[in-house]
């Protein structure tokens, strides 16, 4: 794309009020100088002017950043007022049945009671979403990662997001829908102020039906994995416990009640889902592993 052009874009948010700043053409990530190799010179004489600090909303220093080079444009979140909601699509290794962002976010919305409001929208060019929220004037959200759902980041103070008109390697970002962004719903805004509390602390029944000391330990073991897992990855750890416990199911050391009853309680200690969605997870990885294993048992 043309500086003529991308400069219309760099100015369309600047008309929203919403400051911008030039990245590498092409790319996501900022122009201009590292910190660790400023020059001290310039607009960063008094220290190094990072992204959110050089953002601006002047038309005229708009117009000449973008009439020397055909940048690629960034708008800094927090000077913004910005909360923008970023949902990302799984990544090509991810196991069967990870949630997307917009899964996550949807079930997020379930657990609430709530739906998301329509707002202002820009699709990213590896097909995922970027939903823009006006923030509350009396608090400062920060960005986060993976902090309120699977695949969900935000963009707050300290973070930016790439502007539509933009393109990379991939392709290009695009406006999907072009409303003014509408305040950040209440609930979504206490998810993203409150840290959630993590624990390791956990308890599984072990009957008396445990074939031996092995299998015993096996179910411990995956439940352990299962109640500590970090989040981002507690879906695929919870999948590889269902699929580990199910062969042990289908060789007959283990009960199906016992597998889904360890595996339902490790996991509801550090739920960012419905616990159905769980539930279907591990039914998923139990009913595979059992139709694979060669030795499976057949009753008459």
């Amino acid at each position: 794309m043309t500086s003529l052009a991308l400069l219309a874009w760099a100015l369309e948010p600047v008309r929203r009020g919403w400051h911008v700043f030039p990245l590498r053409p092409g790319d996501k990530r900022p122009a201009g100088h590292a910190e660790r190799l400023c020059p001290g010179t310039g607009r960063c004489a008094g220290g190094h002017r990072k992204p959110e600090q050089r953002a601006t909303t002047d038309p005229d220093m708009v117009m000449a950043a973008w009439s020397h080079q055909p940048y690629n444009i960034g708008i800094a979140t927090g000077p913004s007022g910005l909360l923008v909601v970023d949902l990302d699509v799984l990544k090509p290794d991810e196991q069967e049945g990870t949630p997307d962002g917009v899964q996550s976010l949807l079930a997020l919305c379930e657990r609430a009671g709530q739906e998301l409001p329509a707002t202002y929208q820009v699709r990213t060019p590896s097909g995922g979403q970027h939903l823009y929220f006006t923030q509350p004037e009396e608090t400062r959200l920060h960005s986060t990662a993976g902090t309120v759902g699977h695949h969900i980041d935000t963009r707050g103070w300290g973070g930016y997001v790439v502007a539509p008109g933009s393109t990379t390697p991939q392709g290009a970002y695009t406006v999907t829908d072009d409303r003014p962004p509408v305040p950040l719903p209440q609930w979504l805004h206490s998810a993203l102020s409150v840290k959630p509390k993590r624990t390791a602390h956990y308890a599984i029944a072990t009957s008396a039906e445990c074939r031996s000391g092995y299998s015993a330990a096996a179910l411990r073991g995956e439940a352990h994995n299962v109640a500590t897992a970090p989040d981002g990855k507690r879906n695929a750890v919870l999948l590889r416990a269902a699929r580990a416990l199910g062969r042990l199911v289908a060789s007959g050391d283990l009960t199906r009640e016992e597998a889904e009853e360890a595996l339902s309680r490790a996991v509801a200690g550090n739920a960012t889902q419905p616990q159905r969605y769980y539930d279907d997870v591990i039914a998923r990885g139990l009913d595979w592993s059992i139709a694979h294993n060669p030795q499976r048992r057949t009753t008459a």
